[in-house]
């Protein structure tokens, strides 16, 4: 089999006195047939190399499908007299959004995305909001990939629709206390949600009333009702920057947004309602960040009160305001927990858990007056259980435990948290699953995930299908590099912009540390990343391809200077904050210094499985493209470099649920043919 040779048009451009060279560029015209019949060879290239795996990519699927509950439904969400729930059907790709009324009462189904996604072949459904009175549904919906939704509102009662589609909007959307009107988002042609706008039903979307337009490219507009259903929160934020307006919803139509406090370089917050208080979430002060308080009718910055002081240890992460209690999600050395604390008494109550590596997020919980506190819980080793908390008692109660059929047993795994030491010093932390029967002497295959990024945490938690990878002798490790969110506010500071190659070596040093400690060894590690993280595993490739014995990067960002050079594209100015501003000759040499395009040199790589989505609006299809293309004629090893362009799919991949296994199984084979444990 022959791979496909991309003709080279070279172009060349000059800046900061600095001469590139991009042969490739032509692939960036969508609307060329050569490019469009180029990708389509590539993906016959790639079909055909990995032909020999069907039948364990067969194999594989159907041990995914068998962890699969596949008729299952989530716990009920109580909203007033409502119980609201999701719930799957075996054979069906999508969710199907249902009610009872009262506990016991008859199912109502809402929104079945099956009978939706007939004759589409991507289908996302960005929110699903019923209004206040329960009576009509809103809801957004994608059928590209590119994340630029329709939006619809339908009458439950009549199962008809009484608007939409209103077009060129972001997923989100919220109601309006009294029934009529819905608040949306107007998308710009950066894909950057730009506007935020109210619609009353019944009347034409060009008489809709804006409430807000933010017309720095560097910034987004969000919208959120408070849990109390008082205000209407509009935020406008960067990566580093944000600034709040508040609208109070019992005003009406004419009602006047206040600003909260303006916005200040490098000064984050986040706002929540209870009572006669707004509590804010800010770094103001605060490197991790910190709770005030201050009152609704004069939010001032002079009369913020502090709530919960700045701990350098502890990141305050979010805030959720309840009538009587204030829920925080902290993180301390890496994992988080739960507070809740006490408006009336100020004491706070800490949710513990006991295993070494987990994760806990909160669950939708609706109800402003509640007492109970819904909430998840997950490790590498735990499936998905909900729990209910009583925030008076301090009862715990599980509600579910996602049941993984085809006979998992937990104490068949073992989880653990490890740290390595980076070249300066740093202790980068990993956390690790195997099986309690694979040897640690240095023969097990180990597959080492990484994003680092944007000051997310890769939480550990529990994934079915992992069991596939782990059962085959895989050991499977998360590499907690800087950039990501971890270990607070600084241990994402020192993973972006000018500390940007913090990552790729901290994610090398954590390679290298399982090496040394006999879990794996220097050949046998295969690296995985997607997005920002594609863009770690074409950075690490280029740094030292004889450590991996096979890579996977899924919709990588690879192309980072061409793109951050184009403002003209979507998100590119918003992303400055995150990787540096090129136009600037600092940082253009910094990024020039590691881009994966660019730094592709003459030196044996490994095999690859690169993939992309052709409508993908945050990394475009001819990234990974032109990469690989690139590594092509340098690369020295006879190893497969293949590229799978998912020509109907965006940024997120495939939408149905089963589709979704399909891609699982592809890239599990590809990785076992790759570290012989295929059997």
């Amino acid at each position: 089999m022959i791979p496909p040779i991309a003709k080279q048009i070279p172009v060349e451009m000059t800046l900061h006195g600095d001469r590139r060279v991009d042969e490739y560029r032509w692939l960036q015209d969508r609307d060329n047939a050569d490019v469009r019949a180029y990708l389509e060879a590539e993906n016959q290239y790639a079909a055909d190399v990995l032909a020999h795996t069907h039948v364990l990519q067969e194999r594989l699927y159907q041990e995914l499908v068998g962890r699969v509950r596949e008729t299952d439904s989530s716990v009920p969400v109580r909203r007033d007299d409502y119980f609201y729930y999701v719930r799957s059907v075996k054979g069906q790709q999508y969710e199907i959004f249902c009610r009872r009324h009262g506990e016991d009462g008859p199912e109502e189904i809402l929104l079945d995305e099956n009978e939706l996604a007939r004759g589409h072949s991507y289908q996302a459904v960005g929110a699903r909001e019923v209004s206040p009175d329960h009576r009509l549904l809103a809801y957004t919906l994608d059928r590209s990939g590119g994340e630029v939704y329709d939006l619809y509102v339908m009458d439950i009662a009549t199962r008809t629709l009484v608007e939409g589609p209103v077009g060129g909007v972001a997923a989100d959307v919220e109601w309006d206390n009294d029934n009529a009107a819905v608040f949306y988002l107007v998308v710009d042609e950066q894909m950057r949600p730009c506007a935020a706008r109210r619609h009353v039903l019944g009347t034409p979307v060009s008489a809709d009333t804006e409430l807000f337009r933010e017309p720095d490219a560097a910034f987004y507009v969000g919208i959120e009702v408070s849990r109390s259903r008082e205000h209407l929160f509009i935020s406008l934020g960067s990566h580093t920057t944000s600034e709040v307006h508040v609208l109070r919803l019992s005003d009406g139509p004419g009602g006047a947004l206040r600003m909260i406090s303006p916005r200040v370089q490098d000064i984050e917050y986040h706002v929540g309602h209870s009572g006669d208080w707004f509590f804010i979430l800010t770094n103001d002060q605060a490197h991790n960040f910190r709770v005030v308080e201050v009152p609704v009718d004069n939010p001032v910055r002079s009369e913020w009160r502090e709530v919960i002081p700045h701990r350098p240890a502890v990141k305050v992460e979010s805030i959720y305001a309840f009538e009587r209690f204030l829920v925080v999600v902290e993180r301390e050395n890496g994992l988080k927990r739960i507070r809740v604390l006490d408006l009336v008494t100020r004491e706070s109550e800490w949710l513990a858990f006991d295993e070494p590596v987990y994760t806990t997020w909160l669950d939708p919980n609706p109800e402003f007056q509640s007492r109970t506190l819904r909430f998840s819980y997950s490790s590498l080793t735990t499936p998905r259980t909900v729990y209910d908390y009583n925030m008076e008692t301090g009862e715990r109660v599980r509600r579910k435990r996602y049941d993984i059929p085809g006979g998992f047993k937990p104490d068949d795994y073992v989880a653990e948290r490890l740290h390595a030491v980076a070249a300066d010093g740093t202790h980068v932390p990993i956390s690790l699953v195997h099986r309690r029967d694979t040897p640690m002497d240095g023969t097990a295959p180990l597959l080492l995930y990484g994003y680092g990024a944007y000051g997310v945490c890769t939480e550990p938690h529990f994934v079915a299908n992992r069991a596939s990878l782990l059962d085959r002798g895989v050991i499977f490790a998360i590499a907690h590099t800087r950039g990501g969110g971890e270990l607070g506010r600084a241990w994402y500071e020192k993973g972006k912009r000018l500390y940007k190659r913090n990552t790729f070596t901290d994610f090398m040093a954590c390679a290298e540390h399982l090496i040394d400690n006999g879990y794996t060894s220097k050949g046998r590690i295969v690296c995985y990343g997607g997005s920002a993280g594609g863009m770690l595993i074409g950075a690490v490739l280029n740094m030292n391809p004889s450590l991996w014995a096979a890579a996977v990067a899924v919709v990588p960002f690879v192309d980072v200077l061409n793109t951050m050079l184009d403002p003209s594209l979507p998100l590119t100015v918003l992303e400055y904050d995150e990787w540096g501003n090129p136009q600037d000759q600092l940082h253009y040499e910094y990024i020039r210094s590691y881009s994966p395009y660019d730094d592709v040199r003459r030196q044996a790589y490994p095999s690859m499985l690169v993939q992309a989505g052709f409508n993908d609006p945050r990394v475009k299809y001819w990234e990974p493209a032109k990469w690989v293309a690139r590594l092509r004629t340098m690369s020295t090893s006879q190893s497969d470099i293949l590229l799978r362009t998912r020509m109907g799919e965006g940024h997120k991949g495939a939408s149905g649920r089963y589709d979704y296994l399909r891609d699982v199984a592809l890239e599990y084979a590809f990785i076992l043919t790759r570290v012989g444990a295929d059997a």
